[in-house]
């Protein structure tokens, strides 16, 4: 018997955006990592109840933790999760080690980037390694981005 795909649960591919990241902070690097989730918010994620936009990676006991990610409730669940609680990210020792020590000392963020399903139907995360932009860098930003609406709205007058 065939699987039925609903509309309201994503199957794979992309939960939730970080669109702010890229204007805010110059991202040198991307990691892609598991999470470590409960049953009902893995229910919730694929309903597409969830925002990563206010959240950061940070270290805590050795061990890198996902904050402030906003993940909705999921009704019929028995146990209800902690929308906003800390989210262990799964990493390979060497990248973890790695992440850490330069986020340490050279000023460098994690900043999720994107939250996702893969192939496999696992949760998946993007985080991306940057420094933040000043205000000077984020006006060139918009400027290249202006130009290249200008640029692409002209070529399609031309023909």
């Amino acid at each position: 018997m065939a699987k039925t795909k609903r509309k309201d649960f994503i199957e794979h591919g992309t939960v939730a955006l970080n669109r702010r990241a890229r204007f805010d902070f110059q991202i040198e690097e991307e990691v892609e990592c598991g999470l470590q989730l409960t049953g009902s918010e893995v229910k919730a994620l694929r309903m597409g109840r969830c925002s990563i936009t206010e959240a950061y990676a940070a270290e805590k006991q050795g061990e890198l933790y996902l904050y402030n990610v906003h993940i909705g409730d999921y009704p019929p669940a028995m146990e209800p999760h902690a929308p906003r609680r800390p989210r262990k990210l799964l990493v390979h020792r060497r990248e973890r080690d790695k992440l850490l020590g330069r986020t340490k000392e050279q000023g460098y963020t994690l900043v999720p980037m994107a939250l996702y399903f893969n192939e496999k139907g696992l949760a998946k995360m993007k985080l991306g390694l940057g420094r933040g932009k000043r205000k000077v860098d984020k006006r060139e930003t918009e400027k290249q981005r202006e130009w290249k609406r200008r640029k692409d709205q002209l070529l399609r007058e031309k023909g």
